[in-house]
This record gives structure tokens, C-alpha cells and sequence, in this order.
């Protein structure tokens, strides 16, 4: 298992694109980040799970320059609901 480099100038660069261990997100979605969570949950590759960069859009799997970026208000409800959701997660 081998880890993804968390370099966000990289990631945002328009190099690195949208796989199974990247998504990014224009904004804060319950129902769509869920399904993330859950996806890279499954890891049925073994990679180690897999990152949502949020408050980046993106078109064809390629993050759209500049990224919009998020409120400073909106990163602790954002992160409250992250840790929510994990802690609802169950494995079966």
C-alpha cells in the first residue's frame, strides 16, 4: 500500500486528475461527499482510503483554475459534519 502525496500545490497544479483515491468537490455536499466517504471506505484495492478536495471544481476529472475555496465560516461546520459521518460509518 502505497501512500498519495498530499502536495496541494501539485494536486491543484491541473496535473494530477480525479482516480479512485482523488475527488474534488466545488462545495460542501452531504449526500455526494457521503458517497465518497464511503467509496474510498471500501478500498477494495487496498490503497489506504482517499482524499476530497473541497472547494475545488472541476471538468473532466481536472481540478478548474482558480479554486473557488471555501469561507472561512463554512471549514468547522464542513469538518463537524466530516467527523460525523465517519463516526456513523459501520462496517460490516
Amino acid at each position: 500500500m502505497s501512500s498519495l502525496p498530499i502536495n496541494i500545490e501539485e494536486l491543484l497544479s491541473g496535473h494530477v486528475i480525479e482516480w479512485e483515491r482523488l475527488e474534488f468537490k466545488e462545495g460542501w455536499n452531504d449526500e455526494s461527499s457521503l458517497h465518497s466517504i464511503c467509496a474510498f471506505a471500501n478500498d477494495f484495492n487496498n490503497w489506504g482510503g482517499g482524499y476530497i478536495i473541497i472547494g475545488v471544481e472541476a471538468k473532466d476529472g481536472i481540478p478548474t483554475l482558480p479554486p473557488k475555496g471555501l469561507q472561512p465560516n463554512q471549514i468547522d461546520p464542513i469538518q463537524k459534519k466530516i467527523l460525523e459521518i465517519g463516526h456513523r460509518i459501520r462496517r460490516f
